[in-house]
């Protein structure tokens, strides 16, 4: 089927259906465009939480999925990819988050919102790279932290904000992907350009980095940034939305230490969602994700504390 017919069919099914499709910004482009919302973890979040349809289709990988059931189980919830996970949030499994926390048993529990809704489950807050130092700065000064999964948005918040937090040892394979030589040697090819880079990336990247901040502040940097080139250092997707906005910018993805197709760095989850397979998830409402209540609750409360402080 060619694009612009499954394209309109999307869109019937969806006008029909009543069913409202969400979208990260690290969707495929031709995903994004067709959304009815897009944006990063907390907007999504927010908007999930407020949204007046009953039934969503999340277009982004299974931990924002599961979330938004948490959030609001009255939605039904699907997802194009069932099997669309994520490193970061694989990186962390439970068993072993059980008896890092068991072991900490003073610090008060912060997770990035890149993790399952076990690992929610037993954590106090949750946080977003939008509202991460927002929330850890809330802590009281004297209150040991663990922070979990993210080591290098974990190590940047450390350096924000001089807390000494216990980090729990996981990564995101796509923000780690970038080459510090390759993006240096980039710079030279243009120096006017500013880097701007997510702080899920390795510190020695974010070091060299103009900019550094979550995919909605890097939109809102480069927006009313004075300069005309980027090299951006996230998730490829990102560039659909910058490219819409802003046609009198240039906009360079980091390139990475691999020799792939593109240069720059794609999250092969996020990515699995396609066309065909959204309209197959409308058509069938398949597949639903589903959440066992008790564990729900655990889950929901560290996210009402984030909705609540990133609301004040």
């Amino acid at each position: 089927m060619k694009d612009s017919k499954i394209i309109d069919e999307i869109k019937l099914l969806k006008a029909r259906k009543g069913i409202a499709v969400l979208a990260h910004y690290y969707q495929r482009p031709e995903v994004q465009d067709l959304a009815d919302y897009v944006g990063d973890s907390l907007a999504l979040a927010r908007e999930v939480l407020n949204i007046g349809t009953k039934k969503i289709m999340f277009a982004g990988v299974h931990f924002m999925a599961e979330t938004a059931k948490v959030i609001n189980p009255e939605c039904t919830v699907l997802i194009p990819d069932i099997d669309a996970g994520c490193s970061l949030a694989d990186s962390c499994s439970p068993q072993d988050f059980k008896a890092f926390v068991d072991a900490h048993p003073s610090h008060k529990v912060v997770s990035y919102i890149n993790c399952s809704a076990e690992i929610k489950a037993m954590s106090d807050i949750v946080c977003t790279s939008s509202n991460a130092e927002q929330i850890i700065r809330a802590v009281d000064a004297d209150q040991p932290i663990v922070f979990a999964p993210d080591k290098n948005l974990g190590r940047y918040l450390i350096s924000k904000t001089g807390r000494d937090m216990k980090l729990w040892d996981g990564a995101c394979v796509v923000h780690e992907a970038f080459s510090i030589d390759k993006l240096l040697a980039l710079h030279q090819q243009h120096p006017e350009a500013e880097i701007v880079a997510h702080p899920e990336a390795e510190p020695h990247l974010l070091k060299v980095a103009h900019f550094i901040g979550s995919t909605t502040a890097i939109i809102r940097y480069i927006t009313n940034s004075g300069a005309r080139e980027f090299i951006v250092a996230t998730e490829v997707g990102i560039l659909n939305a910058l490219s819409k906005q802003l046609k009198d910018k240039r906009i360079i993805p980091a390139p990475t230490s691999e020799n792939n197709t593109c240069a720059c760095s794609e999250c092969g989850f996020m990515k699995m969602n396609t066309l065909e397979k959204i309209h197959a998830c409308l058509t069938r409402e398949f597949p639903v994700i589903e959440i066992e209540e008790s564990l729900r609750l655990r889950a929901l409360r560290p996210l009402l504390a984030m909705l609540e402080h990133s609301n004040n």
